[in-house]
């Protein structure tokens, strides 16, 4: 229960500060997606099923809270959350770079995977558009994950069950 309500509070957090801080602190107009870099986080840190419930839940409540069309956001991040978490599984020698990696690719290739979905379901997307938000969406998550990263390792491991010894 704890764990459940400790990643509630980030996704919320980071959907909080996603539409109002940093919707005002843009690189060349395209601001963070910080929903994604904490789902990203969260499947590495995790595993699959903890980055697909954890993208599911803020993909869904960031569609609700900035009216994007409902489901495109949840699909994206709950595939980007199982993939990263499987990806984790044969990942042999972490290195210091690796989450930054990790982050700045799958929001590239979660906003592109949206961009595809809203196209098929009919909304305008120019597709010089979304290559730029695209990429500049994948440099700023990755700036922000060597800050991010470690205070969500810390909730992670802080929000595991601790094992008590009894003699």
């Amino acid at each position: 229960m704890r764990r459940a309500l400790s990643w509630t509070v980030v996704v919320l957090t980071a959907l909080v500060l996603q539409s109002t801080l940093f919707s005002q602190v843009t690189l060349a107009g395209v601001k963070p997606e910080l929903v994604y870099l904490v789902t990203v986080v969260l499947a590495f840190l995790e595993g699959p099923a903890s980055g697909a419930v954890a993208g599911f839940a803020g993909g869904m409540a960031q569609d609700f809270l900035l009216n994007q069309p409902k489901g495109i956001t949840a699909l994206t991040l709950t595939l980007v959350g199982y993939a990263v978490g499987t990806i984790r599984q044969y990942i042999v020698t972490p290195s210091p770079l690796l989450p930054v990696v990790l982050v700045g690719g799958a929001t590239v290739v979660g906003v592109m995977f949206y961009g595809v979905v809203a196209f098929l379901l009919g909304v305008a997307v120019g597709t010089s558009f979304l290559i730029k938000v695209a990429l500049l969406a994948g440099v700023y998550n990755a700036v922000l994950t060597p800050i991010l990263f470690p205070v969500l390792r810390r909730v992670a491991e802080s929000s595991r069950a601790r094992k008590v010894f009894r003699w």
